[in-house]
């Protein structure tokens, strides 16, 4: 499997501002703390500060001290494109977590690549890669070299659907967001940390997503892992989803219960999910029985 290892190598020295950061700026659309995320050389940080604003920039090469606090504004201009697919996703739900709740972030893309793949940087000399991305975000500019995605947390959206995750509330705890699904703190857990992860689109049980939303949930669900193990330092988890009410579903709107599980949280852990049928957790207690 081909690396991407030098997607920094698109990075590009200005001396002015970015295309999409001047037109959010002369459209009065970058408020408050703003982080430039995937920022390259820090040229547009450079130019906002300059100009008296408040912004940081973070870039996994150039700067890589990651940012310890949420922003009100966050631009992410031109990274996507020159990221796989699943990469893309990461930079998605890093940017939903370091976004305010209210808050605003613009993803632009470039619209101008002829050619997908991986080709031979002119300066560099290096394979680079560049891919067309399209995102389920309202576009806010479109012309043939540039597209401007606008991203606001989807619990602060209002959706026609009444739907109680196709329209959730606001005070919901956001954990994190992908394109296609959300992930929220569970307002009745079973354990500290409980976490519900939510398809936004309308979908009865997972087995009626599309496989690419099946594959895009398990990406969530191990970041997920991710944030409750460094917030709450569980001991291990269970993951499940119920499908009709048969097995218990009550909300049907797909979600998908991620459990961080502590040592002593029950008396006899053993057989996990198979507790959902009392007595039926404790296998070897019933091939016992059988046996006798």
């Amino acid at each position: 499997m081909q690396q991407n290892n030098n997607s920094h190598l698109t990075a590009k020295t200005r001396t002015k501002l970015s295309f999409p950061a001047s037109l959010l700026m002369s459209r009065n659309l970058l408020k408050g703390s703003i982080l430039d995320f995937g920022c390259g050389l820090g040229s547009d940080v450079k130019f906002l500060n300059d100009h008296n604003f408040s912004a940081d920039g973070y870039d996994p090469f150039y700067f890589p001290d990651y940012p310890q606090k949420k922003y009100d504004t966050i631009l992410c201009l031109y990274v996507l494109n020159v990221l796989f697919s699943e990469e893309q996703s990461q930079v998605i739900m890093r940017v939903s977590e370091l976004l305010n709740p209210g808050g605003t972030a613009y993803f632009a893309v470039r619209r101008d690549i002829r050619k997908e793949g991986f080709r031979r940087h002119k300066i560099h000399n290096k394979d680079t890669y560049q891919t067309n991305v399209v995102l389920p975000f309202e576009s806010i500019f479109l012309n043939e070299n540039c597209e401007i995605y606008k991203y606001s947390h989807f619990n602060q959206l209002k959706h026609e659907s009444g739907c109680i995750f196709c329209n959730p509330a606001s005070d919901f705890e956001l954990v994190t967001e992908s394109a296609l699904f959300y992930a929220v703190y569970d307002k009745f857990p079973v354990t500290n940390g409980h976490v519900l992860i939510i398809p936004k689109r309308h979908s009865r049980t997972f087995f009626e997503l599309s496989f690419k939303e099946q594959i895009a949930s398990v990406m969530l669900i191990n970041r997920v892992k991710d944030i409750l193990k460094e917030r709450f330092n569980p001991d291990g988890f269970n993951v499940g989803f119920n499908c009709e009410a048969a097995s218990g579903q009550t909300v049907f709107h797909t979600h998908i219960h991620v459990i961080p599980r502590y040592t002593g949280d029950m008396e006899d852990p053993r057989g996990g999910v198979r507790n959902v049928i009392p007595a039926k957790g404790n296998y070897l207690k019933a091939d016992q029985e059988i046996k006798k």
